[in-house]
């Protein structure tokens, strides 16, 4: 239980489920608010209870229509303002426009550095989200920001469920390397790294080689999200041709566009395990696919948050 007394914790409509199960972990209800759309797509917020001087959550994620759930964050930040909350606190479990962290193309926004200026603008006092695609992100805001990973969730998930006497952890490209020796590092397991490359800037990144060694062993691939299944799906099947045994994926973000659920239904993929930073529709769901759910890390982080203690520790 927590000293509640100016705590409140209220939800967008992104993820209504999550911030529910985040209040049950504090002991408390999610905040009473209205959230209406007129017949001209205006967006109403109504904070429903006295908020003066409280410690304020706003948990809202990035999941479709990602720029009406966007906007309607901003809207929400700036009533919480007006009815004179003490601190507000965005928390973004999936960050929007997190892959949008850098010019790599000419004459294109570097759209998460927008969305951190209009967080802050709108009024936002602080941020707490869970693994940034680019951890530099945080460096786009001037107020604090605190980045939760999933490490420990999908260590356990894999430490309690899969044989790790003959695994080892792939990295699904050169990016992904740092992260994965964590997991790798976390689990006493070795790790191998599938190194791409494109040939045309038109073409897409192509498996040419495995640093490491996967022959006859477990392949748990790790990555922080899962979109289209495209890059997942190619990796499993070079890993495969390499002499993987099996292969198992885990991701943080379970966006799953298009036809995603679909293929990795019918891939070589024995498992795909997600957490529930995002909402999974029913076309989204498949047999072979595993929540896991952040709800108690996000609420002892609000918990640290709210009480001044230190956040930091959650990641040891």
């Amino acid at each position: 239980m927590t000293d509640t007394g100016s705590l409140r914790v209220f939800s967008g409509r992104s993820h209504e489920a999550l911030t529910a199960a985040i209040c049950r972990e504090l002991g408390i209800e999610p905040g009473a608010r209205t959230i209406h759309r007129f017949s001209n797509e205006n967006l109403m917020v109504q904070v429903e209870e006295n908020v003066r001087e409280c410690d304020v959550f706003i948990v809202q994620t990035s999941t479709s229509p990602v720029h009406e759930h966007l906007f309607e964050l901003l809207i929400f930040i700036d009533a919480l303002k007006r009815a004179s909350a003490r601190r507000v606190t965005v928390v973004a479990p999936y960050f929007p426009y997190a892959r949008s962290d850098k010019k790599d193309r000419p004459r294109i926004s570097i759209t998460a550095r927008l969305v951190a200026d209009l967080l802050e603008a709108a009024g936002a006092d602080r941020v707490l989200t869970m693994d940034l695609h680019a951890p530099q992100i945080q460096g786009f805001f001037k107020i604090p920001v605190d980045h939760l990973q999933a490490q420990p969730i999908i260590s356990q998930h894999i430490r309690e469920n899969y044989d790790l006497s003959n695994a080892v952890i792939v990295a699904g490209d050169a990016g992904e390397a740092k992260d994965v020796a964590r997991y790798a590092s976390k689990l006493n397991l070795d790790f191998a790294i599938i190194d791409k490359r494109r040939y045309a800037d038109d073409e897409k990144a192509r498996a040419e080689n495995l640093v490491g060694d996967v022959n006859g062993k477990t392949a748990i691939i790790i990555d922080d999200e899962i979109a289209s299944g495209g890059t997942l799906l190619q990796a499993a099947a070079f890993l495969r041709k390499k002499g993987a045994s099996r292969i198992v994926a885990a991701a943080t973000h379970g966006v799953l566009t298009g036809k995603a659920a679909e293929m990795l239904e019918s891939s070589a993929i024995e498992e795909v395990a997600v957490t529930d930073t995002i909402p999974l529709m029913l076309h989204q769901r498949f047999n072979k696919l595993r929540t896991l759910t952040v709800a108690p890390l996000f609420a002892e982080a609000i918990r640290r948050i709210h009480t001044g203690t230190s956040v930091s520790e959650l990641f040891r």
